[in-house]
């Protein structure tokens, strides 16, 4: 095992997410022993961990980030014993093993929660959680006007174990069976420090954070001005009072105390959507966490000046705190960079939209490869590396996003990116398991896009991300090298950054539909390339390179 402590800070890490990655027992559900099964396949695509979505006990509400039990794992998903095996043969293959925590709420499964249905008000129980008494005569209203990412009220009354009303309200910024714990509880904080701890043991070597800018609520929990319209699923409101919170950052710290007592140091991933850049930088100082997803470069879509900025600011604010920036492109949560890129592509109408999907793929390539320069860190969703497009075409009675049920079926698409990946054959489950099912059912056309399929195929989106992240890991300018941007055109981003050793690269991103011509003095070797759309070019005596629409490439600096 490599024994470089700074791993994290130029990492590709490869996001797992576990019910739909590998099935080794043929119930439908990939599970833990699955995940070992394909280990080598990680290794050989060239990342250097996986993060595994949230394998916890769980009723799967929602997809498991409702937990009941953050020290077991789930049965129908394997053992204790089966998570310690998975650790140990990461580990053996160089990969570093990342894992879910979800601290902004629990299962109401939880046993804690549990016991506030049994507990009266005033109990230790009760202080867990964030339970108010309602408003209104008869406390029929809830206590301010707070709505759940899930679509609807942020509160549900309270019963009691036996079913009866209670005068009080229990806040849930997500489903109602995902009650928001309170994080001003000493008893709540001491149990996070020991749940960490209980994996970091077990050889964990770092969290991805879940909610990573929830936790703390505003002093009062007063109401929020929702003139701007419903709170996103993925809550980057400027100033809610229920996110990005100063008093979240002393959390952190607590935590940060906890990942630097081992050796090597554990390492932390925040799922933080702030407004801005400057905001994000925050989680990142030094006695915080040690990386956050740059969801504003994600947001920033196919829009060269957008890209730019987002690059721009992100590597200026965590420069001054000096940390490495996270870069991300696709996850569990958002629409595949490969359906959210292609012309056609509408947010509001996502799930019914028809897109340019031949495009779309183009797109993602290009987009993919030139992200993979960027200085810093870099996240894969299972299956991007397939070129697999979103499946919006489920059928209602098949759908499990509580965003979907909450909204009447009007929202809710992130179903469609936890489809499980195909990984051979002609039929459903393409090697998914041994069987024929599986809990999300696979498009037909997916025969086409297996692991199988692309395996060695000159070209496929597969060998594509294969050759670019082992040529990533031999270009010492790709590591910790500065970025230089080279200035041509509109609609065409190029930069270049060069090592140490005085060696550079050229990475370069043409998202206009039509071929350019850049200069040849910018390299002299194509090193890879998204698409066969580029060559070198003598035009009126002059050499140029000519790149085609919407491909990315990068190039060894003619120096």
């Amino acid at each position: 095992m490599d024994t470089n402590a700074n791993w994290w800070r130029d990492a590709v890490i490869y996001q797992v997410y576990p019910r739909s990655f590998a099935d080794s027992d043929g119930d439908g559900m990939g599970d833990v022993r699955g995940m070992i099964s394909r280990l080598d396949y990680l290794r050989e695509l060239g990342v250097d961990a996986l993060w595994i979505s949230p394998f916890y006990a769980s009723p799967l509400h929602d997809g498991g980030y409702d937990v009941a039990d953050y020290r077991s794992v789930d049965p129908r998903l394997g053992t204790l014993d089966d998570m310690t095996e998975l650790i140990d043969q990461a580990h053996a293959r160089n990969l570093r093993v990342f894992m879910d925590i979800v601290p902004n709420h629990t299962s109401s499964e939880h046993a804690w929660f549990q016991e506030v249905l049994r507990s009266d008000p005033g109990s230790a129980a009760w202080d867990r959680y964030m339970i108010r008494a309602g408003k209104g005569a008869n406390h029929e209203l809830p206590p301010n006007n707070w709505k759940s990412v899930f679509h609807g009220s942020g509160w549900s009354p309270l019963t009691d174990s036996k079913g009866n009303a209670t005068a009080f309200w229990y806040l849930h910024l997500f489903d109602s069976t995902q009650p928001d714990l309170n994080w001003e509880n000493e008893e709540v904080r001491a149990e996070f420090r020991d749940i960490l701890r209980f994996w970091f043991d077990r050889g964990v070597d770092g969290f991805r954070i879940d909610v990573a800018h929830g936790m703390a609520k505003e002093s009062g929990l007063p109401d929020y001005d929702y003139a701007d319209g419903e709170p996103e699923l993925l809550g980057d409101q400027p100033h809610a009072p229920f996110w990005d919170q100063d008093a979240v950052h002393d959390i952190y710290r607590e935590w940060r105390k906890v990942a630097d007592e081992y050796d090597p140091p554990r390492v932390f991933c925040g799922e933080t959507w702030v407004p801005n850049p400057e905001r994000l930088a925050r989680y990142q100082r030094p006695d915080e966490l040690h990386t956050s997803f740059n969801f504003d470069y994600l947001q920033a879509g196919w829009d060269a000046a957008k890209m730019r900025k987002s690059i721009d600011d992100t590597i200026a604010n965590h420069s001054k705190i000096g940390a490495p920036p996270t870069w991300v492109l696709s996850n569990h949560d958002v629409v595949r960079h490969a359906t959210r890129l292609a012309p056609g592509f509408d947010n509001d109408t996502r799930l019914t939209c028809e897109v340019d999907a031949e495009r779309g793929l183009r797109r993602a390539r290009a987009a993919t490869l030139f992200t993979l320069t960027l200085p810093g860190s870099m996240y894969i969703y299972q299956g991007e590396e397939l070129g697999l497009r979103e499946v919006s075409e489920l059928d209602a009675s098949v759908r499990q996003d509580p965003a979907w049920h909450r909204s009447g079926g009007t929202d809710g698409t992130r179903d469609g990116c936890r489809v499980p990946i195909p990984w051979s054959g002609e039929v459903a489950s393409f090697g998914f398991n041994s069987g024929s099912s599986s809990w999300l059912p696979q498009p037909a056309d997916w025969a086409e896009v297996s692991v199988a399929a692309e395996t060695g195929v000159e070209g496929s989106t597969l060998e594509l991300y294969r050759d670019a992240l082992h040529l990533r890991r031999e270009l010492a300018a790709l590591g910790k090298g500065p970025l230089e941007w080279l200035d041509h055109m509109s609609d065409v981003l190029a930069f270049r950054r060069t090592a140490p050793d005085g060696s550079s690269v050229v990475s370069i991103i043409n998202l206009n539909n039509a071929t350019v011509h850049l200069p040849a003095t910018w390299g002299n070797e194509v090193l890879i390339s998204s698409s066969d759309d580029v060559a070198l070019l003598n035009t009126g005596g002059e050499d140029v390179l000519a790149v085609g629409p919407e491909t990315a490439l990068w190039l060894r600096d003619a120096g």
